[in-house]
């Protein structure tokens, strides 16, 4: 299954995610407000997207709408309060994906 994470940045908790279930998944991750902000071509990869905050979800549908409706979309309700690798934030992720996928 190809797994998309999305968060503000792709610094942290998207980053953090797309490493904690590379031996699971086929995963990648991006940002929505960053240098490099997510892209029609990798929204098209995914089977599913995994945004941490509503607000995300949001933003992805004003962007892609068309993508949007054809996308199993899962938000994890994580705020951006974590940094990269935090062992909190690992266990946080991999119980709420455990739960959703």
């Amino acid at each position: 299954m190809k797994v998309l994470f999305i968060c503000d940045q792709n610094l942290n908790r998207s980053k953090t995610a797309e490493e904690a279930f590379k031996n699971r998944f086929q995963t990648k991750s991006a940002g929505l407000y960053n240098e490099k902000p997510l892209t029609e071509k990798q929204l098209s990869w995914a089977d599913i997207v995994v945004v941490m905050e509503d607000s995300q979800r949001s933003e992805i549908a004003k962007r892609f709408p068309e993508q949007y409706m054809q996308k199993r979309i899962v938000t994890l309700g994580i705020p951006d309060i974590y940094y990269y690798k935090q062992p909190e934030l690992i266990k946080i992720l991999t119980s709420k994906v455990n739960t959703l996928i």
